[in-house]
């Protein structure tokens, strides 16, 4: 590290502590030659993650894009902020677990489409009928009676359930 003042490439780290938010580690310095102090932030580097559009364009990733496309299809439902959040950080930890550099939109919209799926059918319909860009009723109609049958299906095996129990 250069010291600021005298430019010279010696120092000793004085302190060296983790900012509050715990993106960065704070270290205080001691130049060698000059003996005064200065404050360097050390950050881990971000990896730049494309998102590979469907018509093949590219574009940075930004959570931000999640999180509203999850509002919108959530709006007016009984999904709490939080949840949504969740949902985002999720598909995000998911995104980047993946070690690509390059994620396709399909990747994200059906990550998404599973966890919206298990908290609210509504939200869930609301975000596949734009993702999946229906094209008319019966595509539309196809998905609310498959939404349908998985519903009668957990409801039929959660009865079971119950009468093992109860036995």
């Amino acid at each position: 590290m250069r010291c600021p003042y005298c430019g010279h490439k010696e120092d000793k780290v004085v302190d060296s502590r983790g900012t509050q938010e715990g993106s960065a580690v704070r270290r205080r310095r001691e130049c060698l030659s000059c003996g005064r102090r200065f404050t360097t932030y050390e950050y881990v580097e971000d990896v730049s993650l494309m998102v590979i559009k469907k018509d093949g364009t590219r574009q940075a990733f930004d959570r931000k894009k999640i999180l509203t496309g999850i509002m919108r299809a959530c709006e007016k439902r009984p999904v709490g902020l939080e949840e949504m959040e969740e949902i985002t950080s999720q598909v995000e930890r998911e995104i980047y677990k993946s070690a690509s550099r390059e994620v396709p939109s399909s990747a994200i919209g059906e990550a998404i489409i599973k966890r919206l799926k298990k908290i609210d059918d509504v939200a869930y319909v609301r975000f596949a009928s734009v993702y999946r860009q229906f094209k008319d009723v019966g595509q539309f109609m196809h998905e609310l009676k498959s939404l349908l049958d998985d519903g009668e299906a957990r409801a039929v095996s959660k009865k079971g359930r119950k009468r093992r129990l109860s036995k």
